[in-house]
């Protein structure tokens, strides 16, 4: 799906009140619109998240996940959270275009011309808190996008009450799809570069988060009921040409933003040797996709690195190491902005059938899953791949191990999706790092960010207490027992 895509700055205009009578129609400019129009923000909001998210897939997410490693600047790698570099600090990426996208859904609320806007709006909204309740846990919600009309300093609400009370996750993508169902007019939806304003579309896009939540919290609360009615609707993404995506370019300034760094940057991340291994071990092709021979090789060969290893010790040569595909740089038109894709979809009900939760078969959905993930990252899939090591009923893996891990390959980029997966299962099983600077363990959250402690201290003071001091290995609440 290629849609044009077009960056806009947004400044905030802020308008106060004076004893002094008509002072505010005297020092308006008539020319500085007070109001920015939902199309332009819509725009905005899916292509900044799109955009943030993809490239802290790529510098930090992936280092969690262990699909690459960083060989300089990697206190991130070493699990120092609290230190990001490269990358590493999703909390004002969720913030702020969770505030954008409110100014969208108070004026579908308040205007019938921009009343399309309310079902997109709910659903993105869902969408982005799971993102940042998933990583996090605690955080604050409900008070916290709306500064004018409710507090700058708002409560942390806790991830259960997130997820399942009126007003959070489950229950906006209900009322988006609501506000669409029931949307009659002809206005069409404009700055839409997900969908190009096909309301259909956002249903299913919809309905898919729905199954994505369910499947996340299905540790803590019975979902077979609602996950049952969602298969046998039959109205979710079911194929790559229905994802949930945008296409970057191979030119700047909308080519997948490694593509338009320096150089050193783009060199400072290689294959994990995590990810060899399972890819090797699956003799799985996309590693050709992911990522390039090392340098030094005369074979055609990839070679991962240990994640977190210490630069200051241990002398890297970057020549012994696979950097990241072509994809990921000199060909940025073949990747995407992954907001929820078929691949996903798939594998969730899968798992749901294995775990007994839908009535369906698992196998065949597995294999579908893999299909789709396949085509997603442009490789052909090996005619025995499903056959061999990838088998679904493989005797030396378990069926929810074969599912995970293959959500987890397809994860790369993905924002932080393959560490939740992990932090949710277990799987796959992750390494011990080089020179790991917490304590050998893989952390479970992301901290606060230090600013948090300053702007809001009373609330932030009691979800530190709650985390153990905001500590990373403090277990968010859907968390594998």
């Amino acid at each position: 799906m290629k849609h044009i895509i077009y960056i806009i700055t947004f400044i905030s205009l802020v308008v106060t009140t004076s004893c002094t009578k008509g002072f505010e129609d005297i020092n308006t400019n008539p020319n500085a619109p007070v109001s920015v129009q939902p199309s332009l923000l819509l725009r905005q909001v899916i292509y900044n998240y799109g955009e943030e998210m993809s490239y802290e897939g790529f510098v930090a997410g992936d280092l969690l996940a262990q699909h690459r490693t960083a060989l300089d600047f990697n206190l991130f790698d070493r699990h120092a959270l609290k230190s990001p570099q490269l990358g590493g600090n999703p909390w004002p990426i969720f913030y702020k275009n969770l505030r954008d996208n409110e100014i969208i859904l108070n004026q579908a609320k308040t205007t019938n011309a921009f009343k399309v806007y309310e079902g997109p709006a709910l659903i993105l909204k869902a969408y982005m808190a799971a993102g940042l309740t998933d990583i996090f846990g605690d955080v604050p919600y409900f008070d916290a996008f709306d500064g004018i009309n409710k507090t700058v300093t708002p409560v942390y609400d806790t991830q259960e009450s997130i997820y399942n009370n009126a007003g959070g996750i489950l229950d906006n993508l209900t009322r988006g799809i609501e506000a669409i169902e029931n949307y009659t007019d002809a206005i069409v939806l404009e700055g839409d570069i997900l969908f190009n304003g096909d309301l259909q579309a956002w249903i299913r896009f919809a309905n898919a988060l729905k199954v994505k939540s369910l499947i996340r919290i299905s540790s803590k609360v019975d979902v077979s009921e609602e996950l049952q009615a969602l298969f046998d609707a039959d109205n979710y993404i079911k194929t790559n040409a229905q994802n949930a995506i945008f296409n970057f370019t191979n030119a700047a300034p909308n080519s997948f933003r490694l593509a338009q760094l320096r150089a050193g940057d783009f060199n400072n991340f290689v294959l994990s040797e995590t990810m060899e291994d399972i890819l090797t071990g699956l003799n799985d092709t996309r590693i050709q996709t992911l990522f390039r021979p090392f340098a030094n090789t005369t074979a055609n060969e990839f070679n991962g690195l240990l994640n977190g290893v210490d630069a200051t010790t241990t002398p890297v040569t970057l020549a012994n190491f696979s950097l990241a595909g072509t994809t990921f740089r000199e060909n940025t038109s073949t990747l995407d902005a992954n907001f929820i894709t078929a691949w996903e979809v798939y594998f969730a009900f899968a798992e749901a059938a294995e775990k007994n939760f839908i009535t369906a078969n698992a196998q065949e959905l597995y294999e579908t899953g893999v299909a789709l993930a396949f085509e997603y990252w442009n490789t052909e899939l090996p005619a025995n791949y499903l056959a061999t090591e990838a088998a679904f009923n493989n005797p030396n893996k378990t069926p929810l191990e074969q599912i995970i891990t293959q959500k987890w390959i397809a994860n790369v980029i993905n924002g932080y999706e393959g560490w939740t997966e992990y932090r949710r299962t277990g799987f796959p099983e992750l390494r011990s790092i080089s020179a790991s600077l917490n304590n050998n363990l893989i952390p479970v959250r992301m901290p606060y960010p230090a600013e948090e402690a300053t702007l809001n201290t009373e609330n932030y003071n009691s979800a530190a207490i709650k985390t153990d001091n905001n500590s990373i290995n403090s277990a968010v609440w859907w968390s594998i027992p």
